[in-house]
């Protein structure tokens, strides 16, 4: 028997009736649809908008506001740095030297990576570096371990100790033993490291090949094991030198987040780096014929490119490739930057043998971290802006929509619209009744988008390991995007502006049906059937 809703009708006719789809249930899937655009355009700009905001933040992080660099070698730093840590607009400096090498990890295995020499205090003091060590001790765990599991939580480790010599980018040689020169490796570089759904990682160690044809179990961290660099150190003029290569114990890992960097790069201290570049203070050697520099002079049949030398009786300074400098609050990048270039200027008036301030702004290698990431930066600014623009063209359907429900109301409320204008209702007032309820419905529409774009964007990272355990489904790639999690912040002057953009939308979809409203005759209206 059919349900009975008003005066006998069955509420399934009740339901199915033009006036009460264009009165109750047409306004409420404008709103949703209103909602749901709204929620759309926040996420796409949380996540676009934080990728590039981690980007640059993350970017100026572990490379500093600006960098001046000289591929070959800066001879007198430690004048530069005076010069530099003097400027009351720099928060730190430190020296950096970078290479390329060949790691072989302790199971044998051979990756590419990035070498930087560092003094461990004055580079966390520029970047952050000491917030980037992973195995130190903690008191509470992150706040995706639930459960605790965390090993830097357990006494099972010295991790004060191993922070410590992550720090100072030594260990101690046997138990007695003194500090010796030791490598702080990215944390996802060696395998050796499983990340967890919750957010820390567990060591679990690997095996190691033997020649007799069986394995080695090594041990369990890679702190407890030791790697070799391949380096090819170059002279003060460029050229390549002899191979150098050195076995160092493993002192901690860091994790920066940037994917790239915490596979790909390994920090060894300054003055080991030094020495094994051949960027210490060293005879100084000139070509023995004089003159400019040939690099195909004195080349031989083995294809030898050492060239005759002879030594002048002076010692060539010590160099460093780059020198970092950080920021005081409150000082753009861009304002630092010509700071250093007047400190650099400076510099070179005072040594006849460094490379002009001309030569490094005209390669422009004093520069902050975003020019020197150009193209990467100005890419997803291209690809946000392209992005963004495309999901408020769909926003903009929705008005259209309004439009077109608000359209359809209207003709079908014209003899109410008569009654009202008959019984003395302005003009004025039907338009701001319908626009009203436009307002009514932009408000409502956008403020639950907001709701459902804030709990997507703050739980987007749990939202994407679901769709990865139960569906195989996983959009972010850490090794593709750089970032080890999906930016998962929303900012509140995007959220506010894509709120009030949906209200706008909203009335102006609005104002064309409330304009045909106040333009109705009362006595047609009343007539109309």
């Amino acid at each position: 028997m059919a349900r009975v809703g008003y005066a006998g009708v069955p509420m399934y006719q009740i339901l199915l009736t033009r006036k009460y789809l264009l009165s109750k249930i047409m306004p409420f899937l404008a709103a949703l649809c209103l909602s749901l655009c709204t929620g759309l355009v926040l996420v796409v700009w949380s996540v676009m908008g934080g990728f590039l905001t981690t980007l640059l933040d993350t970017g100026r992080t572990f490379a500093g506001d600006v960098t001046i660099t000289w591929p070959s070698g800066i001879p007198h730093y430690q004048r530069l740095l005076e010069i530099v840590r003097k400027d009351p607009r720099v928060h730190a400096a430190t020296p950096v030297i970078e290479t390329f090498a060949l790691m072989r990890l302790p199971d044998d295995r051979v990756e590419g990576v990035q070498v930087r020499g560092i003094e461990g205090p004055s580079y966390a003091a520029t970047v952050g570096y000491d917030k980037a060590l992973w195995w130190r001790p903690i008191s509470e765990p992150i706040k995706t371990d639930e459960k605790g599991l965390d090993p830097r939580l357990s006494g099972d480790q010295d991790w004060k100790q191993t922070y410590d010599d992550g720090m100072s980018l030594t260990r101690r040689a046997g138990r007695n033993g003194p500090q010796i020169p030791a490598a702080v490796v990215g944390i996802d570089a060696s395998g050796f490291n499983k990340l967890q759904d919750e957010g820390y990682y567990v060591a679990q160690g690997l095996v190691r090949p033997t020649s007799d044809g069986k394995t080695q179990s090594l041990p369990r961290y890679l702190f407890d094991n030791s790697i070799t660099l391949n380096l090819i150190p170059l002279d003060s003029q460029g050229r390549l030198q002899t191979l150098v290569s050195k076995t160092l114990p493993v002192a901690n890992e860091f994790r920066t987040g940037i994917s790239e960097m915490d596979r790909r790069t390994v920090f060894v201290q300054f003055d080991e780096m030094q020495r094994l570049m051949k960027m210490d203070a060293v005879p100084k050697v000139v070509p023995k014929s004089g003159g400019a520099f040939n690099p195909y002079e004195g080349v031989n049949r083995t294809g030898d490119t050492k060239l005759p030398e002879i030594q002048t009786g002076e010692l060539a300074p010590a160099r460093s490739s780059s020198v970092l400098v950080k920021a005081k609050q409150g000082v753009g990048a861009d304002e630092l930057r010509e700071a250093m270039t007047a400190a650099y200027a400076q510099f070179a008036r005072e040594f006849r043998d460094v490379p002009g301030v001309d030569r490094l702004t005209g390669s422009n290698l004093i520069r902050t971290w975003a020019q020197a990431n150009a193209t990467l930066v100005n890419q997803v600014k291209r690809e946000t802006a392209l992005v963004l623009f495309l999901f408020w063209f769909i926003t903009l359907v929705c008005s259209v929509l309004i439009l077109a429900i608000f359209w359809a109301m209207i003709s079908e409320k014209t003899k109410d619209i008569g009654v009202l204008r008959s019984v003395g209702a302005t003009r004025s007032g039907i338009a701001g009744l319908w626009i009203g309820y436009g307002l009514i419905l932009g408000v409502v529409g956008s403020l639950a988008g907001l709701a459902l774009g804030y709990f997507v964007v703050t739980n987007i990272n749990a939202i994407h390991e679901a769709l990865g355990r139960y569906f195989g489904l996983y959009i972010w790639e850490p090794r593709v995007y750089l970032f080890s999690g999906i930016p998962d912040k929303v900012n509140p002057w995007h959220a506010l502006i894509v709120t009030s953009a949906g209200i706008a939308f909203a009335v102006l979809g609005a104002i064309v049906p409330a304009l045909r409203a106040a333009l109705m005759q009362p006595v047609r209206a009343l007539r109309f059937e």
